[in-house]
């Protein structure tokens, strides 16, 4: 059973940056399609970004040209960098299979201040 934990979230001034990572623990993910998630109060789970075994990546509207997904299937983790950060991207920041649904990691909090 794949087990995900991300980090790395954190209070920021708008404009400021922010690397998250997400380590996945009892079994190889390299294989999958990961993505990562966010989801602000009141609103649903919406996908952010995702990244093929072989490094294809794809953004929505919203963060691309801001976001930078990554993964490092030696070390299991898949990354995204975040860069010129608004307030609107505030939100718990999760990452998944978007192949094989896991189970859901604790998230990550972002907080990001104008």
């Amino acid at each position: 059973q794949v087990q995900l934990v991300e980090s790395g979230g954190g209070l920021v001034q708008a404009g400021g940056s922010l690397r998250l990572s997400c380590q996945a623990s009892g079994s190889s993910v390299g294989a999958f399609i990961m993505g990562w998630y966010r989801q602000a109060p009141g609103n649903q789970r919406e996908l952010l970004a995702t990244i093929t075994g072989g490094g294809r990546t794809t953004y929505v509207d919203s963060v691309k040209g801001r976001f930078t997904i990554s993964r490092d299937s030696r070390k299991n983790t898949v990354s995204l960098q975040m860069n010129n950060l608004k307030p609107e991207d505030t939100a718990v920041y999760y990452c998944n299979s978007v192949s094989q649904g896991l189970p859901w990691g604790p998230g990550t909090q972002v907080t990001v201040s104008s």
